[in-house]
């Protein structure tokens, strides 16, 4: 039933994608009330349960640990990688997805290594919403989405088909796939606590911040493009006299 319920929303959201804009303006955004409400909203769930949360964790956790539980998890996102790489037909990517995938889960200890980088073997940022992109689908107007943040309808489309090629879900148990997810997502958000702190202080509007940045940064990885310079990421957040955003 859960599987019919994504499928069905997939092509929800995919017909969205498409009947949205084409234009290449990627920060149109039609839906600005409903998007600041709901930033506001994510905001406040961050600013007092996730971040205080992170921040506890970031004290008594050493750098290491933290990074050796975000290799663990970028891991297991090997099949989404592949998968990915493979459907925008990338396939040295993909051949290079499955050595990382298999050096770092035996010699890097189940993924908590990473061996495999210093071996040439780099790591891919792909997803549904990149392929998407790939073979022309517009993103369609800006969207925040309830806890999970920025979005647009194909990388929404893109979310919910990825979660039909994560495997480990269909073999753990609800309440301890809920407890490494919440694990995955309090060490994320330590590890982003000073990105966070520095985009907010820099920016005249954090909403029109994380709006550009989002469209510039799922723009890039579509075009696999490199990311933004320093002095990029500062023009992100200069206002126009006319109160928008470069």
């Amino acid at each position: 039933m859960i599987r019919l319920v994504r499928l069905a929303a997939l092509v929800v959201v995919l017909a969205l994608a498409r009947a949205g804009t084409a234009a290449t303006d990627l920060n149109h955004d039609p839906l600005v009330r409903y998007n600041r409400a709901m930033f506001w909203f994510n905001d406040r769930v961050d600013v007092y349960v996730l971040e205080p949360v992170a921040t506890g964790w970031d004290t008594i956790a050493p750098n290491r640990v933290k990074q050796a539980l975000s290799h663990f998890f970028q891991n297991l996102r090997f099949p989404i990688v592949a998968g990915n790489n493979l459907l925008q037909a990338k396939f040295v990517d993909t051949a290079s997805d499955i050595g990382r995938f298999v050096i770092n889960t035996t010699v890097g200890v189940a993924g908590f290594f990473d061996p495999a980088t210093p071996l040439g073997l780099e790591e891919h940022n792909e997803d549904f919403g990149q392929t998407l992109g790939y073979w022309g689908v517009p993103p369609g107007p800006y969207l925040v989405l309830p806890l999970l943040g920025p979005s647009n309808p194909r990388d929404t489309a893109g979310l919910l088909a990825d979660s039909f090629s994560t495997v480990y879900p269909f073999f753990v148990e609800f309440q301890y796939l809920v407890g490494a997810r919440t694990i995955d997502l309090i060490n994320a958000r330590a590890l982003a606590l000073n990105d966070v702190r520095r985009l907010k202080e820099a920016s005249l509007d954090y909403y029109t911040a994380v709006r550009n940045g989002y469209g510039q940064h799922r723009q890039r990885l579509v075009q696999d493009e490199a990311e933004m310079t320093e002095q990029q990421q500062t023009d992100l957040y200069t206002i126009e006299p006319n109160g928008e955003s470069r």
